[in-house]
């Protein structure tokens, strides 16, 4: 799975400097650490896990830490629906690479408080196998190895899994990945090499997947998009291809990368209630995807690291906090909303806003497609998208993720550039694409997209509070607007909103 966007370039050094009513520290020029304080009402479980039963429930199976693949060797014997208790202490698996447990259907797994489950760097994998509605609480699951774009627990992405109060840390690969109707709750996962979790089936679409309470902090220390230039393989949570999720309650921070990101044909996700601040690149990306609800987030200090590496680098491009990339509202689409919306949330201290984007020359079949030869959700073939049907209707618009129907209101913007730590270039709203070139039977050659994604289709912000010197890009980069020029003819946007332009200390 590579990066599904079209950059027009992409973190020079950090010189962070946090917000003072926060309590917060950083040392200049070192990236973003985990002293971020958020509200009251977010997830603070890394520092604070949960303990579980001090003795084992009536009827479980209890797992000696004594004993080397005691878990494992327990878990095949047992039936299913089995309920195992892991002792206090550091518990292992045998020394093969490719030791785990593999559950059965129903099996339930509790740690009693400081159980740890350790792959000591020689595993790749703590849970793995197809059972379905497992259920995993109250552990520590730390020191796995698994591969690039692998997960450790649940590693065979099984439907129906609970996880929750458990620490998840310090693994290579994704901490976990995902099943269908799988819960998330209340959980720490911290410090994985690649992600904290993959969000991703191999077979089939993940629907009705919960993250809830959990907090999500310094994934990605293997630094894979530098590693692998532009893999888009990295960050907090990476969703592919989810049907019906709901995001709510979790504080995603000091993630190196991008906070949550839904890559790739998913749809009806509701991101609401968190707190996503200090990740060194956006916030939220939303990319090739359909239908979303994204309000009462507090977005703050986040993408200072990639925003300041690409201006310095002359990019133009406005890197924002949220980015829509060729994602959009689409009635055919069955959800809870027939659009995207975005409401009701602070964005403070970012870099930049809010981007709206398509990249003209990305579309199904076509060679500047990184998607992995996936289409649009409204064509199932992808080599149906070629001359000359494509240049007629329906597959003109159906071979093409669009950015529309996208409605920005009742947000609070605030931007104070000497908290940022920049001069420009950290200021900008946008609604843009770029010129289409390629390839050469392309029908969407030339302005056709950007002027779409600008003025047909209804892409709307309106009635939100700025404060800040806001700019507004629209079209593409070179159209930097004031407030005025983007409330008149020809984009209207922001009818019902006010402006306060301060900036300073």
């Amino acid at each position: 799975m590579g990066i599904k966007r079209r950059h027009w370039a992409l973190a020079a050094p950090l010189a962070l400097a946090l917000l003072a009513a926060t309590g917060c520290e950083s040392t200049p020029g070192a990236r973003a650490k985990p002293t971020a304080v958020p509200s009251t009402s977010v997830a603070r479980v890394c520092a604070k896990p949960a303990a579980g039963p001090a003795k084992p429930p009536a009827g479980a199976v209890t797992i000696d830490p004594a004993v080397a693949g005691d878990l494992a060797a327990k878990t095949k014997s047992s039936p299913r629906n089995t309920t195992f208790w892991l002792r206090p202490g550091t518990h292992r698996l045998e020394s093969n690479r490719y030791a785990q447990v593999i559950p059965k259907e129903g099996d339930r797994y509790l740690g009693a408080p400081g159980a740890v489950l350790d792959g000591r760097k020689k595993n790749q994998y703590a849970f793995g196998g197809t059972a379905r509605n497992v259920t995993i609480r109250y552990l520590t699951v730390r020191g796995f190895v698994a591969p690039h774009d692998e997960g450790v627990v649940n590693h065979d992405s099984a439907d129906g899994w609970v996880i929750e109060h458990a620490t998840i840390r310090n693994n290579s690969g994704a901490g976990l990945m995902a099943g269908a109707r799988q819960r998330v709750r209340a959980s720490c996962l911290r410090d994985n090499g690649q992600y904290g979790m993959n969000a991703y089936k191999a077979k089939g679409r993940i629907s009705g997947l919960v993250v809830e309470g959990n907090e999500i902090v310094g994934n990605n220390t293997g630094d894979w998009e530098r590693r692998r230039e532009g893999c888009g393989c990295t960050g907090g949570i990476k969703f592919w291809a989810v049907n019906g999720a709901d995001i709510r309650g979790n504080w995603v921070h000091d993630n190196r990368g991008t906070g949550l990101w839904a890559d790739t044909n998913n749809n009806d996700f509701r991101i609401e209630n968190n707190v996503l601040e200090a990740n060194d690149g956006a916030a939220l990306i939303y990319e090739t995807s359909y239908n979303a609800v994204i309000r009462k987030n507090t977005i703050r200090r986040n993408n200072w690291v990639e925003g300041r590496k690409y201006a310095d680098r002359g990019d133009t491009f406005p890197y924002p906090a949220i980015y829509l990339s060729e994602s959009g509202g689409e009635p055919r689409i069955r959800a809870r909303t027939d659009k995207i919306e975005i409401y009701r949330n602070v964005l403070e201290n970012n870099w930049s806003g809010i981007t709206l984007w398509e990249n003209a020359d990305r579309f199904c079949n076509s060679p500047a497609n990184t998607s992995s030869g996936d289409c649009t959700l409204l064509v199932k073939n992808t080599g149906r998208c070629a001359p000359p049907a494509i240049a007629t209707a329906p597959l003109y618009a159906d071979c093409r993720w669009k950015t529309q129907r996208v409605d920005i209101h009742n947000n609070r913007f605030v931007l104070d550039r000497s908290v940022v730590d920049c001069t420009g270039k950290c200021d900008r709203m946008a609604v843009l694409a770029n010129y289409g070139t390629y390839p050469d039977w392309s029908p969407y050659q030339g302005e056709r997209v950007a002027e779409a994604i600008t003025r047909r289709q209804h892409n709307r912000w309106h009635d939100n509070v700025y404060l800040g010197p806001w700019k507004f890009v629209a079209h593409d980069p070179s159209r930097i607007l004031d407030s005025w020029q983007w409330q008149g003819t020809p984009y209207q946007q922001d009818s019902g909103s006010t402006f306060r332009a301060r900036d300073g200390g």
